[in-house]
């Protein structure tokens, strides 16, 4: 197993520096950190755009040994220009960083598509895979969308993210994860929700952004799920609880997160 990445968006009051202190502490190798907002009014760390941040952020990885597994989140628009993440490119090249997050919200998917190939082929001069992250309100609402997207733009550095609650949420299914190629599949994202799915797309939203359950602790069958992805895959942990981080502090929130998810993967792998 390559292990396990604290995500984001589990600590996102914390700057990268502060997180991967906090990753080094707790126990994770790997952190995925939010350069680029996922809404316009959303918190980001534009490391490409703040030189001393950066460099901060290089020197306790140096320090820790904690490295970068990927960046957040380009959110395709419209209007959205590929030339534009070259900073974005170069600061991930810095940080060593392995995979992007891809998330369409272009109605228009043959261009998305087009554009999705274009930044695939900007984004692998830099050692980076471009992970298409499927989710039930934007453009590529299921996996499904997400293979037939992925297999038509074909390049080598496409792939597919499986998020956990998108998963589910979605009503996709472990059937079609087994038809997706390895080489397709760099990452996953682990956390867990109620059996019951919400009735509308702003609780959808809602629960995804800002309140979701730790791994084993909701209705998801993480186990089917965990024994359905390859086991070399890297997990990040993504269990953003913004009620609870009201009294519990970040590095505690990580700290329980990596626990649940190590016991779920330890139970997917004895019953495999």
């Amino acid at each position: 197993m390559s292990g396990f990445s604290l995500a984001a968006l589990t600590v996102l009051d914390l700057a990268p520096p502060a997180m991967i202190e906090v990753a080094a502490r707790v126990g994770y190798g790997k952190v995925g950190l939010r350069l680029l907002p996922a809404t316009p009014d959303g918190i980001a760390y534009r490391l490409m755009d703040d030189e001393p941040l950066l460099r901060e952020t290089l020197g306790r990885m140096q320090a820790t040994g904690v490295t970068v597994a990927d960046l957040e989140v380009v959110a395709f628009r419209p209007d959205t220009d590929v030339a534009a993440f070259t900073p974005f490119f170069e600061a991930g090249a810095r940080l060593g960083a392995k995979h992007i997050l891809v998330a369409a919200y272009d109605p228009d998917l043959a261009r998305f598509s087009d554009r999705y190939r274009q930044f695939c082929e900007a984004a692998a001069r830099y050692g980076l895979t471009s992970d298409l992250e499927f989710m039930p309100w934007t453009s590529v609402p299921d996996l499904r969308t997400a293979m037939r997207i992925v297999d038509e733009v074909d390049h080598p550095c496409a792939g597919i993210l499986v998020d956990a609650l998108h998963f589910d949420r979605s009503r996709s299914s472990l059937a079609d994860i087994g038809t997706i190629p390895a080489k397709r599949l760099h990452y996953w994202q682990i956390c867990d929700g109620p059996a019951e799915r919400p009735a509308t797309t702003e609780a959808l939203i809602h629960a995804a952004r800002e309140e979701r359950m730790l791994p084993g602790e909701g209705g998801i069958d993480l186990i089917g799920l965990a024994r359905a992805l390859p086991d070399d895959l890297t997990i990040s942990i993504e269990v953003p609880t913004v009620q609870l981080a009201k009294t519990v502090d970040a590095q505690t929130r990580a700290r329980r997160a990596l626990e649940a998810a190590k016991a779920v993967v330890a139970r997917a792998r004895r019953s495999a």
